[in-house]
């Protein structure tokens, strides 16, 4: 597994993270543009308004909140116990600022990789989805969202996740170059 926050530059690379900001430099424009970054701004904000929606708030008092990443799961052995994505967790214990969760998906299930399916854990029986590029899914992320990912066994799973708070002292601005 690897991730990529597009806020700190941290990307992994097996047991550590390299800050891609500071390695490039003023090359990163090279590899991100201002159009990269608008475009994940417009995508945050649709899917902070649908999930206000869904859930009856005002997306005013929702802040996006850290980490935010871009994460490509492979049939790679874990090298940390970070990459044992597969293992059920809570985000909100996981990550203490976590209200709201959301993945977009930037490849397909079967097509792109083999399991690697999102399974909420649910009492009596689990609630799976599976991945589909464009495809959006989002919750509440506390524990009543207990949940995993499948073990990727062929393939490269793609997606980004994008989470958000109710409290503005665990708020961050979008991503800048």
């Amino acid at each position: 597994a690897s991730i990529l926050d597009l806020h700190s530059g941290a990307l992994s690379l097996g047991k550590h993270f390299v800050n891609l900001y500071r390695y490039f430099g003023d090359k990163i424009r090279d590899i991100f543009t201002e159009e990269d970054f608008a475009l994940y701004r417009d995508v945050r904000q649709r899917i902070q308004q649908r999930i206000a929606q869904a859930f009856g708030i005002s997306s005013a008092s929702m802040y996006l909140t850290k980490p935010t990443f871009f994460s490509r799961i492979n049939n790679t052995e874990a090298k940390t116990t970070h990459d044992e994505y597969w293992h059920p967790h809570v985000d909100k214990v996981t990550y203490g600022s976590f209200d709201y969760t959301s993945l977009l998906y930037l490849s397909d299930y079967t097509e792109d990789f083999g399991g690697g399916r999102f399974v909420f854990m649910d009492a009596g029986s689990n609630r799976t989805i599976e991945p589909r590029a464009g495809r959006v899914s989002f919750f509440t992320s506390g524990s009543e969202n207990l949940h995993r990912v499948e073990k990727v066994h062929w393939g490269t799973r793609y997606a980004i996740t994008i989470s958000f708070t109710c409290n503005p002292d665990h708020g961050i601005g979008d991503p800048v170059l």
